[in-house]
C-alpha cells in the first residue's frame, strides 16, 4: 500500500487554509461589508461595480497552501511568480493570510476591519489592481500582459544557487510566443551556481471566451511536447479536494527532492551533464469550488467562470442568495475567530519571517542590492584626433569597460549581460576576454567561448527571452545590460513599458528600497548606408524611452561628428 503523504490532521488544516484563502479572494471581488457574515448578505454589503478575475484564483491558492507546506518541509528560499494575466485575489490574499500585507500596509490590519478594508480597495479607484501589481508583497511580476513569467523566473534564479522560483503558468498564457520560448531557458540554467525554476503549468481548459490548446490535446501529446522541451513533468489531475490535496503533496515532495538530487549531483560530484528539472502541470476546473451552474448554463470548468460567475445582484436578485451561498460554502465560521483573525493552527501552515513569499528578500529586490565595482571610465577614452576621423567604434570602447565590471564583480556575481546572439556584432567582444556564454546544452569543437558558466546570457535568439531573464534578475536585486540591434529592439517595447511603469509603482510602494534600473545598449545604424542597409535602421525605440519620467529613465545618446557622412 503507497504510503500518504499527508496524515488526515494535516490534510484537513491544508483544505481549511484553501478555503480561507478562497473566502478572501471572492471577500475581494464582491463584498464592501460584513466581511465574516456576521448576519444575512444584503444588497448593500456587496460593491455596486463588480470586478476581478475568478477562473484562475482557486487553482492559484491551492498551488500557494502546497508551497507554503513544502517551504517549512524542506527550509526553502522560495518566490512566487504568478504568471496568469489577474490572479490578483490570490496573492494578495495569501500574502494577507500569512501576515506579509499587513506588515507592509498595517491599515489592512489582521481582523474584521482589516478584512473590510482588504475587500474594499481590491479592483477600486484609490485602491489595488486585480492582477499581481508592485503593490503586492513577493511579486516581481507584473500579470497584465501575459507571456514573460518564466523568463523573469529565471531572471530571479541566476546566480542565486539557493533561490527555488515556483512560477505559475497560465494555460492560456502559454499559448504566447514570449512563454513558448521560454521553456528553452532550461539549456541555460547552471546547477552549480544558479538556483532553480518549478513551472507549474495551470491547465484549467479555458480562456476569456475560448480552451485553450494545451488542454484540447491528448495527455501524451502535451507530455512529449514538454519532455521535448527537457522537461520532467508530474501531472496532478483532479477536482476532489482530498485527493487532490494528496496527489499535490506528494508531487511537490518529489520535485524538491528531484531539485535537490540535481543540486547535490552538480556541486558536489561534478555532473555536468543538462538535467531535465522536474515541472508540474496542475489539471483543475476553471473556477475551481465556485458557483457550478447560473442561470441555467454551466460555470465552474468553462469560460464563464473567468472573470465575475455572478452578476450585480441589484439586477438579477437571485444572483445575492447564490452568492452568500457559495461564500458560506467556505465555513468562515471554521476559519476565522470572533476579532476575524485567522484561527492560530490555521496560521502555523505559514512560513515564518523571510521564508514567507510574500516577504522573501528576493522578491523585495532593492534589499538585496550591492553596488557595482566600477572602474574609472576616464581610462576607456578614445582619441578622437579631429571631427570626421574614423574611429575604433564606441561600442569597441564599450567593450572593455564592461569586460573589466564583469572581472572586478566576479566575486559577488551580480552583474551580466543579457542579448540575441550579438555581443560579438555589437562591438562588446572583449568581455569574452574574461568570461563566457553561459550554455548546458551540448557543445562542439568548433563553438566559440561558450562553457556552463558565464556573465554573458546572448545565445538565445529571442529579444522577449533576454529582456525577461534581465527583469527578472534586475528585480532581485543585481545589475544587468541589454544589447540589442535598434531596429529589432522594438520587439520588446510594450516589456520595456511595463518594466517602466513596474519600477515608477513599486519605488513608491511597499517601504523598499529601489532596485536596479535596466541598462539598455542599442548601436546606432541608422546613419549608414552600407552593410544591411534600411531594413536595419530604425532609431525609434529612444522615441519611446523619452516620453518616461526621468525618475525612471535616463538617455545618453553619442554626438555624431557633423563631417563623418558624404
Amino acid at each position: 500500500m503507497q504510503t500518504k503523504t499527508l496524515t488526515p490532521e494535516a490534510l484537513s488544516r491544508l483544505d481549511a487554509y484553501w478555503r480561507a484563502a478562497n473566502y478572501l479572494s471572492v471577500g475581494q471581488m464582491y463584498l464592501c461589508d460584513n466581511p465574516l457574515l456576521r448576519r444575512p448578505l444584503a444588497l448593500g454589503d456587496v460593491k455596486r461595480m463588480l470586478l476581478g478575475h475568478w477562473g484562475t484564483t482557486p487553482g492559484q491558492n491551492f498551488i500557494y497552501a502546497h508551497l507554503n507546506r513544502v517551504i517549512r518541509k524542506y527550509d526553502l528560499d522560495m518566490i512566487y511568480v504568478c504568471g496568469p494575466g489577474h490572479g490578483g485575489p490570490a496573492v494578495v490574499g495569501n500574502t494577507y493570510l500569512e501576515g506579509s500585507y499587513s506588515e507592509i500596509y498595517p491599515q489592512v490590519s489582521r481582523d474584521e476591519a482589516g478584512l473590510r478594508r482588504l475587500f474594499r480597495q481590491f479592483s477600486f479607484p484609490g485602491g489595488i489592481p486585480s492582477h499581481a501589481s508592485p503593490e503586492t508583497p513577493g511579486s516581481i511580476h507584473e500579470g497584465g500582459e501575459l507571456g514573460y513569467s518564466l523568463s523573469h523566473a529565471f531572471g530571479a534564479v541566476f546566480d542565486n544557487p539557493d533561490l527555488v522560483a515556483a512560477c505559475v503558468i497560465g494555460d492560456g498564457e502559454a499559448e504566447t510566443g514570449p512563454l513558448a520560448t521560454s521553456w528553452h531557458s532550461n539549456k541555460f540554467l547552471d546547477p552549480v551556481g544558479d538556483g532553480a525554476v518549478l513551472p507549474i503549468l495551470h491547465l484549467n481548459g479555458y480562456k476569456i471566451a475560448s480552451p485553450t490548446v494545451l488542454a484540447r490535446i491528448s495527455r501524451e501529446e502535451l507530455e512529449q511536447l514538454l519532455r521535448g522541451y527537457g522537461w520532467t513533468p508530474f501531472f496532478v489531475s483532479g477536482h476532489e479536494p482530498a485527493p487532490m490535496h494528496e496527489a499535490m503533496a506528494g508531487t511537490l515532495d518529489a520535485a524538491v527532492e528531484q531539485i535537490r538530487s540535481i543540486q547535490r549531483e552538480a556541486r558536489e560530484h561534478g555532473r555536468r551533464q543538462r538535467p531535465r528539472w522536474p515541472m508540474i502541470v496542475l489539471d483543475s476546473p476553471k473556477g475551481w469550488t465556485g458557483p457550478r451552474v447560473v442561470d441555467g448554463r454551466a460555470v465552474e470548468g468553462s469560460f464563464r467562470a473567468h472573470q465575475v460567475p455572478l452578476s450585480d445582484p441589484v439586477v438579477h436578485r437571485e444572483h445575492l442568495s447564490q452568492l452568500e451561498a457559495w461564500l458560506r460554502s467556505y465555513r468562515p465560521e471554521e476559519l476565522f475567530d470572533a476579532q476575524g483573525r485567522l484561527l492560530p493552527e490555521l496560521a502555523a501552515l505559514a512560513p515564518r519571517g523571510e521564508r514567507r513569499m510574500g516577504s522573501n528578500p528576493h522578491a523585495n529586490g532593492g534589499r538585496l542590492l550591492r553596488d557595482l565595482r566600477m572602474p574609472d571610465f576616464r581610462d576607456y577614452a578614445a582619441e578622437v584626433p579631429a571631427p570626421g576621423v574614423r574611429g575604433i567604434g564606441d561600442t569597441r570602447v564599450l567593450g572593455p569597460f564592461l569586460r573589466d565590471i564583469a572581472k572586478l564583480n566576479a566575486a559577488q556575481r551580480n552583474f551580466r549581460v543579457f542579448g540575441p546572439d550579438e555581443t560579438l556584432s555589437n562591438g562588446l567582444g572583449a568581455l569574452f576576454e574574461t568570461t563566457r556564454r553561459q550554455w548546458q546544452a551540448e557543445m562542439s569543437p568548433n563553438d566559440e567561448f561558450l562553457a556552463p558558466d558565464g556573465r554573458v546570457l546572448d545565445a538565445m535568439l529571442s529579444e522577449h527571452q533576454c529582456q525577461g531573464w534581465l527583469e527578472g534578475y534586475l528585480l532581485t536585486g543585481r545589475h544587468g545590460l541589454f544589447n540589442c540591434y535598434e531596429a529589432f529592439i522594438h520587439i520588446v517595447d510594450s516589456m520595456f513599458n511595463q518594466h517602466a511603469k513596474w519600477l515608477e509603482v513599486a519605488c513608491a510602494c511597499r517601504g523598499a528600497p529601489r532596485s536596479p534600473r535596466s541598462t539598455t545598449c542599442s548601436p546606432r545604424t541608422s546613419g549608414a548606408r552600407d552593410h544591411n542597409g534600411y531594413t536595419h535602421q530604425d532609431p525609434g525605440f529612444i522615441d519611446l524611452v523619452v516620453n518616461k519620467k526621468a525618475g525612471v529613465v535616463r538617455v545618453y545618446l553619442r554626438r555624431m561628428p557633423t563631417a563623418c557622412c558624404r
